[in-house]
Parts: structure tokens; C-alpha cells; sequence
């Protein structure tokens, strides 16, 4: 029988309890257990997990387990060409870490989400993507081999060439196929470990999806920021940022040191995210950057990862903490898509000072990797009352559009929902039977859209 935890981690006894949470600090009861051998650890847990940065409870174990094998300890680069940049390291290798190593050296990975406080393992569940997915799609397509525990307790290899069924349903699978236990990917070579950036104030949703599409051939890395609470001739305005690896003539000569980290001392309390507040916020981003084009030499950081430069800044949401919502509208639904989403979105309330746009290309291979080409919106949503049901529409939105919504980032999505989106949803769970006929690896997001067992 699962606790029931008040928010201070007891139980009705009055007794602590370990909890675990997601970025998103919506708690669990559940605890880690770590060791560098990563192939002991894993022998009778449901679930691995790295940074805790999934944002929902795709890494948090269902309600019968408590225990889920954290892998950070399991670090170890194992092997590197420099000839031609293939690289094998341990599932708990972060980013930061690799970016600290390779990128004074003249390499960087070939896709990079928003944060570098993730793992590999963590990367390959979530295949996730990056500012240069118009060009390069999502980090599996770059990832040669996994070395996994699957479920009857053998150490496997494989690849798209190799057990591919099992590759293509674990890249995605969101750690339901298996721990993944070590990756094989191919770093990509770099200029200088600095990026030449280009910015621009956007006007409204429709001059934005024009410009991202004109800036995809030119430009490798592309993202916007949209101020989503302005409506009628401003709806969708914002910033557009194009980047790419400065060449050397360009490039200070030395390498950019780690930038210093502003901490989030506590929880702020809820008015400080109201609506009024989130629009005076918008409205000073968006007027900020003058002139209306800017262009420079900038630390990689600042371009890739800006939101890691405060530490702890999920408790800016406060108690009750925030989900991010990301959907992709495809291409097929036409260019009014993404203003119809929009439109919703500001009718509905769903106020948010992180909102994000992306050009996506090609779906990736893995059978749940989330892109495919079309626009892809995200924005943090801060829990309250109504959250469920703004969800629930936003989702019936995207089903109307054809589009389908990320699992890394979701907490609320109704399993009808997802089924609705989700073509290729039947073929990865006979691929999950034929590995894991028992159900052996679960989450809470699993037992939550896929009726696990809890």
C-alpha cells in the first residue's frame, strides 16, 4: 500500500520519508540508490535515473517501487577518436561535464537540449532535440550504440543496425525498455567553442514562422521566444536567435570559462506569478533588445543554456511547483496552426514567461521521439486549480492540429489524449512486450498514459 506524504515529506505518522521529484518539484515517495557499477545497481530496479531534469514523472518510479537506481556516480568516459569523433562513456556522464572536456578542445555534442544538467542515459530516453533540429534532428540519429539491462537480466548491445528494434524503442522509450547502461554517439567538430549570434524583434506569430523558416538554411542553430499573452496584431511577437560556431578570425582566444551561477535562495510565493506580473515581464523582454537586430560573439552557455544560470530556478513556480507543456504542430496543419494554438492559449490564461519556438525537421527514428517537422511550442505553466483542464484543451487542440506532445516534459496529458497523437504508439508497446513481457521496468508516467501496473 503506497503513503500518502503531506508536503513536508511525513507520512501520517508524523514520520520523514524520502521523496523524489521531477524539475517540475511535484513529489513522490521514492529514493535513489547509486554506485559506479552501474550493471549491479541495476538488477532489480524498475527505473533509472539521472539529473532528475525530466520535467514530470517519467523518472519517478510507480506507486508499489520506491526505489530507482540513480546513475550520476556511473561516469566514466571510456573511449574517444579523435579521427573521427565517435565517443563511448557511461550512461551518468552529464553534459556539463562533456561540454567542460571537449569543448576547449574543439568538439561539442551533435544535439543539445535547453540544459546541460542532463545525462546521457537521460538523453538517449528522451532522444532529446535542440536548436539545430531543422538540420541534424534529435540526439539518437547520432548515437551508434546503447549497452542495456533489459528485463531477463542480460547485458545487451545494440543499434540501427543491431537488435535495432529494441534501439529504436529505447531511444524515446523514456527508460521502459531497459537501463541503458553506456553511449556510443559521435561528437561534432567545432571551429572555436564560441557562437557568432544573430537576434531579432519579431513582430507577431506570422512574420515569426517566416523568418524561422528563411533562417533554417543559412543558420545551424535557430530558437525564438515568443511573449504569449499579447493578442490581436501583436499575438506571437518576440525575439529570434540564430546562431552558429564562430570561426577562429572571429573568436576571442581563449577558450569561455564556466559562467557563475545566481542561486534561487526559496519558493516564491504565488503572486508572484500572476498574470499581470508575467505581462510586465513580457512586455520588458520584448523591448529590451534594442536595437530591433543585434549582432556579436557570445558564450556558448548564454546561447544553449541561459535558464542554467540560475540555480534552482523551478522554485521560482512555487509550491506547488509547474509543468512545461511542448507540442509540435505539424507542417500538414498549415501556417495558421501555430496562431490558432496561440489564440487558445491567451483565452484560456495560460500565462507564461518562458514561451519557446522552434523549427523542427525530420522525425527522428526512435518510435516515440517527439519531432517531426513543423513548429514546436513550449511553455512553463505554473500549477494551479485550473491546470488539468487548460491541459486537457491545449491537448484537443493539438490532436485537431495532427500534432503530438513531449513525454520528457509532460505531467497531465490524459492517455486518451496521447493515444489520439500517437500513431506508432502500438508498435513500441509489442516491441516493450517482446523485451519486457512482465511490465519489469514502469514509471509513474507509465502506470499514469499506458495503464502499467502501478
Amino acid at each position: 500500500m503506497s503513503t500518502t506524504l503531506n508536503p513536508t515529506g511525513t507520512d501520517r505518522n508524523g514520520a520523514a520519508e524520502p521523496r523524489l521529484c521531477g524539475w517540475g518539484r511535484r513529489y513522490v515517495p521514492g529514493r535513489e540508490i547509486r554506485s559506479e557499477d552501474l550493471e549491479s545497481l541495476t538488477r532489480d530496479v524498475v527505473l533509472s535515473r539521472g539529473l532528475g531534469r525530466a520535467y514530470g514523472d517519467s523518472a519517478l518510479p510507480p506507486p508499489s517501487e520506491r526505489v530507482v537506481a540513480g546513475t550520476t556516480l556511473a561516469d566514466r568516459l571510456l573511449s574517444f577518436d579523435a579521427d573521427h569523433g565517435w565517443l563511448r562513456a557511461e550512461a551518468g556522464l552529464s553534459l556539463l561535464e562533456l561540454n567542460r572536456l571537449f569543448l576547449p578542445r574543439g568538439w561539442f555534442t551533435p544535439v543539445s537540449p535547453g540544459t546541460q544538467f542532463v545525462t546521457l542515459g537521460g538523453m538517449v530516453a528522451a532522444d532529446v532535440h535542440g536548436k539545430n533540429h531543422h538540420r541534424d534532428r534529435c540526439f539518437g540519429e547520432h548515437v551508434r550504440r546503447l549497452k542495456m539491462r533489459v528485463a531477463d537480466g542480460r547485458i545487451v548491445e545494440c543499434g540501427q543496425d543491431l537488435l535495432s528494434d529494441l534501439f529504436r524503442a529505447t531511444v524515446g522509450g523514456m527508460g521502459l525498455t531497459g537501463h541503458i547502461l553506456e553511449v556510443e554517439l559521435r561528437m561534432k567538430r567545432i571551429p572555436s567553442p564560441w557562437i557568432w549570434q544573430e537576434s531579432l524583434r519579431i513582430h507577431d506569430i506570422d512574420e515569426f514562422i517566416d523568418a524561422l523558416k528563411e533562417s533554417g538554411p543559412k543558420w545551424p542553430y535557430t530558437v525564438g521566444w515568443i511573449d504569449c499573452l499579447s493578442r490581436g496584431p501583436k499575438m506571437g511577437r518576440g525575439i529570434l536567435m540564430c546562431g552558429r560556431w564562430a570561426e577562429r578570425p572571429l573568436a576571442p582566444r581563449k577558450p569561455p570559462r564556466l559562467k557563475k551561477r545566481i542561486p534561487i535562495p526559496f519558493e516564491l510565493p504565488e503572486w508572484v506569478l500572476s498574470r499581470r506580473s508575467i505581462k510586465l515581464f513580457n512586455e520588458l523582454y520584448y523591448w529590451k533588445h534594442q536595437p530591433r537586430f543585434k549582432k556579436g560573439i557570445v558564450h556558448p552557455e548564454s546561447f544553449f543554456y541561459p535558464l542554467d544560470m540560475m540555480l534552482h530556478w523551478n522554485r521560482i513556480y512555487g509550491p506547488r511547483g509547474f509543468t512545461q507543456y511542448q507540442c509540435v504542430l505539424p507542417e500538414s496543419a498549415g501556417r495558421g496552426a501555430a496562431r490558432r494554438f496561440l489564440d487558445l492559449l491567451t483565452r484560456k490564461g495560460g500565462a507564461s514567461f518562458l514561451c519557446v519556438i522552434k523549427d523542427c525537421g525530420e522525425e527522428g527514428s526512435g518510435l516515440l521521439s517527439f519531432p517531426r517537422r513543423g513548429m514546436s511550442i513550449a511553455l512553463d505553466i505554473a500549477i494551479r486549480d485550473e491546470t488539468q483542464r487548460l491541459v486537457d484543451e491545449l491537448n484537443e487542440e493539438v490532436i485537431a492540429e495532427g500534432g503530438r506532445i513531449y513525454l520528457a516534459k509532460d505531467s497531465f496529458t490524459r492517455p486518451g489524449h496521447f493515444r489520439s497523437m500517437e500513431p506508432r504508439l502500438e508498435e513500441w508497446l509489442e516491441v516493450r512486450r517482446r523485451w519486457d513481457p512482465e511490465q519489469k521496468f514502469r514509471s509513474a508516467q507509465s502506470v499514469r498514459l499506458f495503464g502499467d501496473r502501478p
